[in-house]
Order: structure tokens, then C-alpha cells, then sequence
């Protein structure tokens, strides 16, 4: 549905009831042209960069799926996303499940041309290896801040003798290339055992905030809001969630799962404190529903994006004059 000026809402529940009607994120129109959306709902079906348990390239589809049981508005927030904001499903990204760097090209191209037409991307993955090529195609010069919610820090240098490119690496990548500034950048949930004692030295070197899950716990949701608030500033930024950050118990379908970690309210908690941060982008990755034949992890993968897709639009509506 088009309320007019561009504005899109779900589809109406009372005339198509939430089993019918073809998938889409939130159940928004299928936009193909970015130019037409202020924030642009995107599909990235790879995992060629996983290193264990694959299955997250069927994520989008499988989200797509679970979020039409999200509705309008923000019961905590009270923000209606469609009032504030053009959203709408620009698709899945065209991928090469053969072909790493063919693939990365094309992701860095599709984003490429959402960032020329002034839209906001909020994705669903893909591997987390996918936010590097998103990352390459929203540069615009200037390196961004990052809020990273993961069990993991990604930012290892090479698994299996030298492969630099893998769903464990892409934020090492992106601080070398100069996509992002690691002293904005923040890591929250991190956790589980180790390769070895070094293998968080780049990061801290260069800067980056490593909220590890247990000061987390010690903060309490709060004090990790205002200590992400505290390192990313009032610049630009952007925001990734692994869906793995969570305990196992609360979004068992993931490739790498980590006991002892968030439960979905405190995730929530945390997204909803993030209110007014610049944000830039985000994406939700990880969701390998293969693993997960109940469809909760995905269900958790729509509804953080539907947070997200909060934040956003909030901030959309705040710079055009509709809050």
C-alpha cells in the first residue's frame, strides 16, 4: 500500500491475513529503484564466508517469512516507522555462491547505488563477511563508526593457513581499508574461548571497545547503552548484529553459537537505548534457519531488524521535519 508522497505501508492483516500474500520484509512493497525509498530493506543470501556450520544464505528468505508478524508500531518506542520514512523491500542482492570475489563485487555495486540515491540500507545476511562489501559500498571518503553486538570480534587476520576473507575477518578488513574508525568502533557481547592469547591484540591495538559479555552483564543494559553512546559520538555509524550475540537457548539456528549470552529482552533493551545515534545503516546477520526448524531464530532475526528499522526511521523523520 502507497499512502501517497512515496510513503508505503505493510499489508493490511484485515484483508491479507499474515500467511498470505508473498514475503517481503515487514510485508512492504517490492521498490526496485533506491531512488524512491529513504530506507531501502535488503537481502544478502551468501555464507561463502563461513568457516564451520553454513546455512545463513537462506536467512533473508526465512526472515522475510517470520517478520510478517511484525505490526506497525513500536509498543516501548511508540515509533511508527511507515509514518516517518519510505521503506520498502528493494530485493536480494544478485549473488555468485561459487564466486567470493565476483559476489563482492556486486554487493559493493548494489550499495554503491543505494549511497548515490540517498537511501539507508538495513539488511538481512549472509554471513557476517557480507557487512564488508556493504561497508565498501557506503564509503564515502570518510571511515565510519561501528556498533557491533557479536559474540565474536571478526577481526582475526587469516584462517586456514592465509584466507583473508572469511565471516571471522571482515572488521580487521575494514579498519586496514579505512572504512572504519576503530577508535568508534564498539564490540558488545564478545565471548567464548579462544584460538590463542593473542587473538584480540589488533583490535585492542587499534583502538576498538571490547565489551566483553561479562562487563556487560556488570553494566547492565543501561550502562552498555551509554557506554556505546560514549565511544561512538554524534558521527556517522553503523550498526551490525550477529545473531549469535544471543544465548543459544534464545536464537539456536546460527552457524558459530556461543553459551552464556544476551537474552533477546536485554537485546531489545539495547537497541531501543540507541535512540538519536547517527546511524548510517545496519544489517542483522548470521540467521541460519537449517538449524533452527521452528523458525525462532529467524523470528528474533526479523524483530531486531523491525528495532532497527525504528531507530532509523526515527532519525529519517527527525532530519525531514516529520517528528
Amino acid at each position: 500500500m502507497d499512502q501517497g508522497q512515496g510513503f508505503f505501508e505493510p499489508l493490511d492483516v484485515a484483508v491479507y491475513p499474515r500467511f498470505s500474500g508473498l514475503p517481503t520484509f515487514m510485508r512492504l512493497p517490492y521498490v526496485a529503484d533506491p531512488a524512491k525509498v529513504d530506507i531501502a530493506l535488503i537481502g544478502v543470501p551468501w555464507d561463502a564466508g563461513v568457516t564451520n556450520r553454513p546455512g545463513a544464505r537462506h536467512g533473508p528468505r526465512e526472515i522475510r517469512n517470520q517478520s510478517s508478524l511484525m505490526r506497525r508500531v513500536n509498543h516501548q518506542t511508540r515509533v511508527c516507522p511507515y509514518e516517518l520514512a519510505r521503506i520498502a523491500d528493494l530485493g536480494d542482492v544478485s549473488v555468485n555462491p561459487c564466486d567470493m570475489d565476483e559476489t563482492m563485487d556486486r554487493v559493493v555495486d548494489f550499495y554503491s547505488t543505494v549511497r548515490k540515491a540517498g537511501a539507508l540500507p538495513l539488511s538481512a545476511g549472509g554471513d557476517h563477511m557480507v557487512t564488508l562489501p556493504i561497508l565498501r559500498g557506503l564509503f564515502d571518503g570518510t571511515p565510519l563508526g561501528l556498533v557491533h553486538f557479536d559474540a565474536h570480534s571478526d577481526t582475526t587476520d587469516s584462517y586456514f593457513g592465509g584466507t583473508k576473507l572469511t565471516h571471522g575477518t571482515p572488521f580487521r578488513r575494514a579498519i586496514e581499508e579505512g572504512l572504519l574508525d576503530p577508535k568508534r568502533m564498539i564490540q558488545v557481547g564478545i565471548r567464548g574461548s579462544m584460538f590463542d592469547l593473542h587473538d584480540l591484540d589488533f583490535a585492542r591495538d587499534a583502538g576498538v571497545r571490547i565489551l566483553f559479555i561479562e562487563e556487560a552483564f556488570e553494566l547492565g543494559t543501561a550502562g552498555v547503552v551509554a557506554e556505546i553512546r560514549k565511544v561512538v559520538g554524534e558521527a556517522p555509524c553503523y550498526l551490525t548484529f550477529d545473531i549469535d550475540c544471543l544465548d543459544p537457548a534464545f536464537a539456536p539456528g546460527t552457524g558459530t553459537p556461543e553459551i552464556g549470552g544476551f537474552t533477546t529482552a536485554q537485546a531489545q533493551q539495547m537497541l531501543r537505548g540507541l535512540r538519536g545515534v547517527n546511524l548510517t545503516g545496519g544489517d542483522v546477520v548470521e540467521v541460519a534457519p537449517p538449524f533452527d526448524p521452528s523458525g525462532v531464530t529467524a523470528l528474533v532475526g526479523a524483530t531486531m531488524m523491525f528495532e532497527i528499522l525504528c531507530l532509523m526511521a526515527e532519525a529519517v523523520g527527525a532530519r525531514k521535519g516529520r517528528v
